[in-house]
């Protein structure tokens, strides 16, 4: 027998592992948390195919494997990019989390993010450290190109918002959990995120400093697992703090103002004018006392060269494909 899938049998692979979502429209957004979330608005998806948990280590291992990828992370940056950038910190690595001995000003999160010499997706929080027992944890240490890299050779794609919080929601109108109303009903943690006064007391009341396994929690009502905390996931729109469409929909509900990526840059970082993609669902950091985005209309601007120990992806893979199979 051939070794190359027959183009049905490589559809049938490729989507293993993801789960069909049937398109429709839904409320998007909250008027109740921050205001990068608001207004609620109608919006509307079409059928997609989402990987029903985050792409993990054992995963991209396998992709480095088959196409020797070298992340963001692993090259030393161009001085010429970063204005004032000392000549010292042109040095492969990456931010790490790490938790301050006492209550902080939580103003700063200099104060626990450092950049890490060595640290990448094979040693998220430094060189010393290794992914050899956490395998089925998801990747982190990944930028937004590096994501991207990964679903096209995948054969799929990063979701838009709209489609990720479409699935995050699980068939939940306007409720801030995936699973309802309340953030840990019956005392129960449905997620992984920060228990305790963040950034330094971690009650670890979910059982994780940091990342967790996939699928140790609940699903959703999609059967999705981690879409809230864990670790935060890139998506294909730039950031803008203006949700509102700016001109009516040719073809049904808007999910959102489609910003370009000049609209998206770091106001507080004018020489350094750099893109930011949307994150979703909060992460192991997230906390009730900070940062309170472990819900489906949480969102977050993050630069494309900045990947961190909290940050991860999923893939989708649109209509064209779902045909295919059913």
């Amino acid at each position: 027998m051939s070794s190359k899938l027959k183009p049905k049998a490589a559809r049938r692979s490729k989507l293993a592992g993801m789960t069909l979502i049937r398109g429709g429209d839904f409320l998007m957004g909250s008027d109740a948390h921050y205001p990068e979330e608001a207004p609620v608005r109608r919006a509307a998806v079409g059928d997609f195919w989402i990987d029903t948990h985050p792409v993990t280590n054992r995963q991209f291992a396998e992709f480095v494997a088959a196409t020797g990828y070298v992340t963001f992370a692993e090259i030393a940056p161009d001085p010429r990019d970063y204005p004032g950038m000392p000549p010292e910190m042109a040095r492969a690595g990456s931010a790490v989390f790490m938790p301050t001995p006492g209550p902080v000003d939580t103003g700063d999160p200099g104060q626990w993010w450092s950049f890490v010499f060595g640290a990448d997706w094979r040693h998220p929080l430094g060189p010393d450290s290794s992914i050899d027992d956490i395998l089925d944890h998801p990747v982190v240490q990944v930028a937004y190109a590096d994501a991207a890299a990964y679903a096209r050779w995948a054969g799929k794609s990063l979701p838009t918002e709209a489609e990720w919080e479409y699935a995050a929601r699980g068939g939940r109108e306007g409720e801030p959990f995936t699973w309802g109303q309340e953030l840990a009903p019956e005392g129960r943690a449905m997620a992984n995120y920060w228990q305790g006064e963040f950034p330094w007391q971690n009650l670890l009341e979910d059982g994780w400093a940091r990342t967790s396994p996939v699928g140790v929690f609940p699903p959703n009502g999609f059967g999705l697992f981690d879409m809230i905390g864990n670790v935060w996931e890139w998506t294909v729109d730039w950031f803008a703090t203006d949700t509102a469409e700016s001109g009516k929909a040719c073809c049904g509900p808007p999910r959102a103002r489609l910003a370009v990526e000049s609209e998206s840059y770091d106001p507080q970082t004018p020489d350094i004018p750099m893109g930011r993609k949307v994150l979703k669902g909060g992460s192991h950091l997230c906390a009730e006392s900070y940062c309170r985005r472990y819900r489906p209309a949480a969102r977050h601007p993050q630069p494309l060269d900045s990947p961190t120990s909290h940050i991860g992806f999923r893939c989708v893979a649109r209509r064209g494909a779902a045909r295919d199979i059913e």
